[in-house]
């Protein structure tokens, strides 16, 4: 018994050395983060992602062959879990979506006959497809058949229609499809994304500063889905409610149907969905990157700096926002009257913005408050600077500092500043006033005037109306207000009474000579032409710029190398990167281009967004590829509309003049839900070069 006890236990010794042994020579080592990174997806090995099975997704995110967002299923949640196992910047924990920007399927022409195999990349092979758009959609459905989670079909019209609650992002119809129309994109790449040559856009989208999907929102409109039209705008233009009030809309210059009939109101369609959410109470809910750990102060709260820092929050970044005024809004809110933007408007819009988490700090100035050197010291990652063009230009004319004379900024902005309760500056008005000058601020001015009780309210301008820079629909509500037009006279002096008063202006008469660097005729003064206004109260309003006065308080600091331009603004050596000579400083809207646009203002803010993120990420800080920054994509401007049968425009609702003249209350009103219903059915729903033609 002893003997048969030993005989086992020396086996025992034996075939446990034996593979003690084994385990050495064949041990194979799998990383701990794999089962911890498998635990934290779905478990549903489905191959969604494109890997056999949810232990084989882990290995490939543990050998950084993919990303923490692998697991389609699995959501948002999982994916910064993974990302806090491998170390990984959450931000790119990002849910995948995938999006379609070809609207046109079965609406372009044909080129050829196509006999072929009813296959996507078939088709393509073979001249690039049969239709004549060479960026359009083919229509055979190759993504829908690579779609494991039914999430996209062809629509009745020819092209993919995907739904979003169902796409899980994996990739596949993005693989499948041979036109590159199919892409499958995060929130942060989509907000990143700006025209390039071989997109699907319409004019509109091509000409809009801001890159607005038009088309979409209008669709969504006309499909009572006002939801989903804030929310496309808001995806380029976080500043809709005031947009839809002040912007000049270029973007309706290029829409198709205005070559043969009105051009679709454009504007009046953004304004009535940003006022439907308004009127509802409540903010959409906007969705943010996860956090980067990177800060970054914005100096400015303008239309430039609100918008920049709102990208830049939703990227994942955190913001704070640097303004010397006691409210923020900046030109918006001191510089355009409340008859045209009312404050609680812009108050409820702003409230939006920093909702999302933005950090403020009004009533501070650059350069007094603080300065560049010392938000370097308090570690901010990089610097955007916004401060816009608050200084007036002058005449340089005799007599322009006598009493009763006032520049137009500091005209609106100190009457702004009192009406919302922030100052108690007071300006008399006078009976004779004259504002010089031709644009939006000019404007401003005296419509504010006449509201305020002047009797008599008159614009001197040096060119005639078809020159003036103002918006078409300001002037001629100016006119309808009983506002009289000087036009070929420019300044010469203004005359003053023993006590200092002005009483008189004395202007040259004009004639139009050759086009000057702006592309409109130079004035030239006609000799012995010299002409008095009787007038008792002086505006300037011929222009205004930054003002850089802190750099002259950063003298012997890095700062004072910041490179200027003759005009006062800060010079970006890049007009689409807006990256300064200091690498860290960032620049857009009026500090960098003067006095501009809104909307302009707007889109600098997402394009220098775009090159803070590159920065804050240590990418390399380079323009979009193949970019049609300010220009059009060749071919889609067109000359004549085929088909086109004209349709009424909505007419803007606005106060009647008798009433208006005599408040500051909102002068032009929003749609009707009917009529802004009607209007959205006379857009042709363009892409690149088809359209709708049973619309028009």
């Amino acid at each position: 018994m002893i003997e048969a006890l030993l005989f086992m236990l020396s086996i025992g010794v034996v075939c446990g050395a034996v593979l003690s042994i084994a385990s050495k020579v064949f041990y194979v080592y799998e990383d701990p983060r794999i089962s911890e990174i498998e635990g934290l997806t779905a478990a549903a090995n489905c191959g969604g992602c494109g890997y056999t099975g949810c232990g084989a997704a882990a290995a490939a995110v543990v050998e950084g062959e993919a990303a923490p967002s692998v697991c389609v299923v699995a959501g948002t949640e999982a994916a910064i879990g993974i990302a806090a196992v491998m170390g990984l910047d959450p931000g790119t924990a990002e849910p995948l979506k995938s999006i379609n920007e070809c609207l046109g399927g079965n609406r372009a022409d044909d080129k050829f006959t196509y006999m072929g195999i009813p296959s996507c990349r078939g088709m393509d092979a073979l001249y690039g497809g049969k239709r004549v758009c060479s960026v359009g959609c083919i229509g055979f459905g190759d993504c829908v058949k690579a779609c494991k989670f039914d999430a996209i079909c062809i629509a009745s019209n020819g092209y993919p229609e995907i739904d979003e609650s169902k796409c899980v992002g994996c990739g596949a119809c993005e693989t499948a499809c041979p036109k590159n129309i199919i892409q499958v994109k995060t929130m942060s790449e989509r907000l990143l994304h700006f025209n390039q040559e071989d997109d699907a856009l319409a004019p509109c989208r091509q000409t809009c500063p801001a890159e607005i999907d038009i088309p979409q929102y209008i669709r969504q409109i006309k499909n009572h889905d006002y939801a989903g039209a804030v929310n496309t705008i808001r995806e380029r233009n976080p500043f809709l409610l005031s947009c839809g009030r002040v912007c000049p809309h270029p973007c309706e210059d290029v829409c198709r149907r205005g070559v043969e009939d009105e051009a679709v109101s454009i504007n009046q369609l953004k304004r009535f969905a940003a006022d439907y959410e308004m009127n509802s109470g409540q903010h959409l809910p906007i969705s943010c990157a996860p956090d980067t750990g990177k800060r970054v102060a914005v100096i400015g709260g303008g239309p430039a700096g609100l918008s920049c820092a709102y990208f830049l929050r939703r990227l994942g970044h955190s913001v704070m926002l640097f303004d010397m005024m006691p409210r923020l809004g900046g030109m918006i809110r001191y510089g355009i009257p409340e008859y045209r933007l009312p404050k609680k408007v812009l108050e409820w819009e702003i409230d939006g913005i920093l909702n999302l988490g933005i950090e403020t700090r009004t009533n501070v100035k650059l350069g007094e408050d603080f300065d560049l050197s010392s938000l370097v010291a308090a570690g901010y990652d990089a610097i955007f600077l916004g401060i816009g063009a608050w200084k007036d230009y002058s005449l340089r004319i005799d007599g322009e500092n006598l009493d009763g004379c006032y520049t137009g900024i500091d005209f609106l902005t100190t009457f702004a500043t009192t009406q919302q309760g922030d100052g108690n500056k007071h300006i008399p008005i006078g009976c004779k006033c004259v504002v010089i000058g031709g644009g939006n601020t000019a404007i401003d001015c005296v419509r504010t005037l006449v509201r305020l009780g002047a009797e008599e309210v008159t614009i001197v301008y040096r060119r005639t109306r078809k020159e003036m820079p103002a918006n078409r629909v300001e002037i001629e509500a100016a006119e309808h207000e009983g506002v009289k037009f000087h036009f070929l006279a420019a300044p010469n002096r203004v005359m003053g009474d023993e006590n200092g008063k002005a009483t008189g202006l004395e202007y040259l008469k004009m004639e139009l000579g050759e086009p000057d660097d702006s592309g409109r005729r130079r004035p030239v003064p006609i000799e012995g032409s010299e002409t008095v206004l009787d007038i008792d109260m002086l505006i300037t309003a011929i222009g205004q710029g930054p003002d850089i006065a802190f750099k002259e308080k950063e003298e012997g600091r890095r700062f004072a190398d910041l490179q200027t331009t003759r005009w006062d603004t800060i010079d970006s050596a890049d007009p689409e990167t807006l990256q300064t000579n200091i690498p860290y400083i960032f620049t857009c809207g009026d500090a960098a281009t003067g006095a501009s646009l809104v909307v302009e203002g707007i889109g600098g803010g997402r394009r220098a967004a775009r090159s803070i993120h590159l920065y804050l990420t240590g990418q390399p800080v380079k323009p979009v590829p193949n970019s049609i920054f300010e220009r059009n994509i060749p071919g889609t401007i067109f000359d004549s509309v085929e088909g086109i049968h004209q349709k009424p425009r909505a007419r803007m609702p606005e106060m009647p003049v008798a009433e208006r003249i005599k408040t500051f209350e909102e002068a032009d009103l929003v749609l009707q839900e009917k009529d802004a219903l009607k209007e959205s059915e006379r857009c042709l729903d363009c892409c690149r070069i088809c359209y709708n033609k049973d619309a028009a």
